[in-house]
Formats: C-alpha cells, structure tokens, sequence
C-alpha cells in the first residue's frame, strides 16, 4: 500500500499540475483560429429534411434573430470566409459533437464550386478527433474559400452549437494536443479509480467506495465526450453518446456528493445540512436520465435549471465540509483542498466563455482537469491518512507486544516468569511425547535466602538472585527453557537427557550456583542451592512434573540443603510406577 501510495501522492504533485498549467497557459484560441458565433457571425435558415444538399444556393438565409422549429427539420448555418488563410484555401472546420442525427459541410469557393463532406449519428468516419470534435478539410483547390455552410438534421438545440474555422497545420497540432491532455487526465483518473477501489475493500471505508465510483464514472464520461471510445465502438458516434455523457454527468455529481458527505462524521455536521447536500445530489443524478432523453428547444432551459441545483449542491458540500473543518475533521480539511480547483473551475464557466478555448475542449476538458486533479487529491489524501493510521497501529502493536513480553518475564532478572516458563515449556513437552523422549524438570532453590534479606538486606539479596540468575541463563537453549518461578526458586525444563547425564547436568548447575561470586552483596558468605529433578519418560503435563520436582526439591532439603535429589518416573500415569531416587553433594 505504501509504494502504490507514493505512486499516486507522486502522480498527483508532477502530472496534474503540469496539465492545468499546460491548459491554462494555452491562449483560449490560437490567433488563427476564428469562433464561429452563431448569434453574430452565422446566417441560418430552416428546411424539412427531405431538402437535397444541392438546393444550398436556393435557400434564403437570414442574418438576424434566432431559427425556431429546426427540431423536426433541417438547420443550415452559413457563415462568410475572408482571411488570408480562407484566401489560400487552408481552411479546417472543428465542429463540437452534438445531439443531430445528421451533419453535413460545404465549403464554397470563389468560382462557385461547392464540395460537401457530411457524417451522421453511428457513423462519424474518418472526421472524429480527440476532445469531442469533428474536423473536416476543405479540399484543396487554388481558389478562394468564401463561405462555410452547416448542415444539421434533427438538432436539439442551436445553444450547444459551437464550431471554429482553423488552419489546417493548426488542426492537427490541436488535435495531437487535445489527444495528449485527453489521455494523461483518463490514465489518471483510471489509476485513481483503482487506487481508491483497493483502499476501499483494503480498510473497508464507504466513502472510498463512493470516491472510487465517481472516479469510474468520470473516466467512462471522459472517455465517451472524448470520442475516445469511436476507434473501438464507431456505431456509437453522436447522439447516443452525447445522451450518455449527459447522465454520466449527472450521476458524477451525485456520487461526489454522497463521496464528501460520507467522508465526514455525522457528529461534525448538522443533520439538516448533511441531508440537504445528499437531497441535492442526488436529486441532480436523478435529473440525468430524463435529461438526456429529452430533445427539443427545452433542453437548454432544462440545462440552466439544472447548473443552477448543481451550484446549489456544491455549495452545500462545501458548507459541509467547512463546517465539519471547523470540528477538526481530517477528512474535511482534504476534501476541501480537493474541491477548491473544481470550484474554481465551475465559475470560471459561469462567468467566462470558454467553450471555444483549450483547443476547442472548452469547459469539458476543463472539467475533466479538475476531476482528475480531485481524484487524485482525494486518493493520496486518504494514503496519508491510513499511513498515520498505520504507524499508529504498528505502535500500538508493538507497545502490546511489549508489554506481552514484559508480563512474561521477570522485572528484576530478565529470565521469564512462572507464565512465560509455562507457555515455553509447553511445546518442548509436546515434542518429547511425540519423539518419545525423556523430560526432566529441575527445581532450584537458594538455600537459607531469607537470612540473606534479614543480615544484608533486601538489595543484597537482589543482587544474589541477579548473579545466580545470569549463570543459569547460561543454560538455556533448544533442548532447555530457564524461568524464575518465583522468590527464590527459579526452574529448568530439559528434553532428551536422562540418567548418569541428567544428574552430571543437576550437579554441574548445584556446583555453578556455589561457584558464583557475591562478594560485594554478601561478602565472604558461601550461597549455596538445594536442586530437585524429576525425570520422566513419557512426558507428562507441567504441572504434574512440577508436582514431582517438587516432592524431589523437598528431599534435598530435609537431606542437609546443598544437594541434587533426582526422582525417575517411567510410567507416571499407572497406580504404582516405578521410583528410583538418586543425591549427590
């Protein structure tokens, strides 16, 4: 998670940056390019749509107020071509996708000739480019072009029809541009997608679930407005696809909204204003399907009514997440660095034209920007997150960790206590009974420990139990686990040794207790230790070997003190096993 984390906080800090700042630092049209504005710069005229192409010079075009009833019909738009570049012929035409069923171009020249190129609904050809555009050439003729000509059967709506006359070596460095800015913002946005999808079935977070269904959703709108998708799905060209983007569109809002909104905690914000968003939101995403059904001269009413909700569901989020900031809600704090572009974004639209900027992308590509720039945000942001959350998990694991451990151990001479001595013993008595080797338990006691305490006090005493401690530490290994079980006895557990070597093993502990040295605990004073050992064979639980030891650690000491007592047991589950006792000194 850390490294596909730092892949996105990476991508998010280089890619997007440098594709707002190469979209925003393109002038809003090159000085060769013209915007055709159909309010001032176009003559219409209204036919039925069995009018053949060729009836152009026969139309009678008007210059002033708007057409009405070429929903049914045929709108043509004819606008007058006098630059030098309309002079050498050079003219390239980049019509914005729109909801027609058919679209037809003619270029007229000097001399009279007209030539046609058209596309229809399903069926764009060779004229769809990057960033939802048509494109098409005037033939190359050494004449003067004076006038382009549109046809359009069926459209929706002459409010959503926008169109440039451009150079041709300028439509295609335009074209190569908008592919570049189209493809770096869906590869973000499809990583982004994934990323936020894995976090969310990862830490089992729903809005991360929600960020990753709007990120999908954004990529799939950005892909079909594009036109991307025509070099797979040509048949989808147009209509169809403009009626999907526009749901799309609608539903991302929703599911950004249910994104923000579920980010915060319900404590932070007011219940009124959490559900006044989510109403919101959802109620633009329900408004989608119908809007993009609809096709007549409401459409665009339609449309302003609903930018208005829309402005009013952002707003809403916003407020959410200020007031949820304002509760010291982390969440809030990202989500609001990931809105801030989106809704600059969004007035610059409301405010500015720029529907014929950015290479014709316009306030599409602009949105697309911004989307990528949230997603990403919102996708690294939550990587932040989860890392403190995942250093905090490692601290806590490691600080339960060591308090296990310390509850395991003894405080004052660092070998494990009766507990941990318990949990250690346990898997080396299950290999004894399942290699059917001998254990053996030994006991050690420190003889007469109490006037230790009472002649040199209490830190003598410490002192003497550390010492013995470190040299029966020295013991332990694979086949043998060392403990203090408590005050002044401390235990051994040992497997596979038996016998003249298990008491050889006893006596050399007995013999390197008294060898320890105390001199600056006790002085001169001989400290000596008493050892009980209980052999057994097969192996039995602890506490019935401890149970032996015991009784074996007894003998030793009503024997004189200073003595290993060894008590074989070869059978200790029958009625009367057989009992071999052994001393030394």
């Amino acid at each position: 998670m850390t490294a596909a984390g730092d892949l996105v906080t990476k991508l998010c800090s280089w890619l997007v940056p440098g594709l707002a700042a190469l979209l925003l630092g393109w002038p809003a049209a090159p000085a060769t390019a013209r915007a055709l504005d159909v309010d001032r710069d176009v003559c219409h005229a209204v036919s039925d749509t069995t009018l053949p192409d060729k009836s152009l010079s026969a139309l009678r075009f008007s210059c002033q107020g708007t057409p009405a009833g070429y929903q049914q019909g045929s709108l043509w738009l004819r606008a007058p071509l006098g630059d030098a570049a309309a002079q050498r012929g050079d003219v390239a035409l980049m019509v914005h996708q729109s909801r027609f069923d058919r679209l037809a171009v003619a270029f007229t020249y000097a001399d009279g000739t007209t030539r046609w190129s058209g596309v229809r609904a399903g069926d764009y050809g060779s004229h769809w480019r990057a960033g939802g555009q048509i494109l098409f050439e005037a033939p190359d003729r050494n004449v003067p072009l004076t006038a382009v000509t549109m046809r359009f059967d069926s459209l929706s709506d002459i409010e959503f029809v926008h169109a440039r006359a451009i150079p041709k070596a300028d439509a295609g460095m335009q074209s190569a541009g908008m592919a570049a800015a189209v493809g770096a913002a869906l590869m973000l946005l499809l990583i982004s997608c994934i990323y936020s999808l894995s976090l969310a079935v990862a830490v089992r977070r729903q809005y991360l679930a929600w960020q990753a269904a709007w990120a999908g959703t954004m990529l799939l709108w950005g892909t079909l407005w594009s036109q991307v998708h025509l070099a797979l799905v040509p048949g989808l060209a147009g209509t169809v696809t403009t009626q999907i983007c526009t749901f799309l569109a609608c539903l991302a809002i929703a599911l950004a909204t249910v994104s923000a909104v579920t980010a915060v905690d319900r404590g932070r914000v007011p219940t009124w204003l959490r559900t006044t968003a989510l109403i919101l939101g959802l109620g633009v995403g329900v408004a989608g399907l119908p809007l993009a059904l609809i096709r007549g001269d409401s459409l665009g009413l339609l449309a302003d009514i609903l930018g208005l909700v829309i402005i009013a569901d952002l707003l809403a989020v916003t407020a959410c997440i200020g007031w949820a900031w304002r509760r010291g809600s982390v969440e809030a704090r990202d989500f609001l660095a990931a809105w801030g572009l989106p809704m600059a974004m969004l007035a610059i639209i409301h405010i500015v034209d720029v529907e014929d900027g950015f290479w014709g992308g316009g306030s599409k590509l602009m949105v697309l920007v911004a989307a990528t720039w949230q997603a990403l945000w919102l996708a690294a942001a939550a990587t932040r997150r989860l890392a403190h959350l995942r250093i905090e998990r490692d601290h806590a694991r490691s600080a339960a960790a060591k308090a296990q451990q310390l509850a395991r151990r003894d405080p004052l001479t660092g070998l494990p206590n009766r507990r941990g001595f318990v949990e250690s013993v346990t898997p080396l008595l299950d290999r004894a009974r399942a290699d059917n080797l001998p254990a053996a338990l030994l006991l050690v006691d420190i003889d007469r420990f109490k006037s230790i305490n009472d002649i040199h006090g209490h830190d003598a005493g410490d002192a003497v139990l550390c010492g013995i401690a470190r040299r029966i530490e020295r013991w332990e290994g694979p086949m043998c686990t060392v403990s203090r079980l408590g005050g002044e006895e401390f235990g051994l557990l040992t497997i596979g040794m038996e016998g003249i070597i298990l008491a050889r093993f006893a006596e050399s502990i007995r013999r390197g207790i008294a060898a320890c040295d105390h001199n600056e605990a006790v002085g001169d004073r001989l400290v000596t230790a008493s050892v009980g050992v209980a052999e057994v064979r097969p192996a039995c639980d602890f506490q019935q070997l401890y149970r032996l030891a015991d009784e074996a650690l007894y003998d030793a000491k009503r024997g004189g003190r200073n003595k290993v007592v060894v008590q074989r047991h070869h059978d200790v589950t029958g009625s009367a096993p057989d009992r071999e006792v052994a001393r030394s000194n």
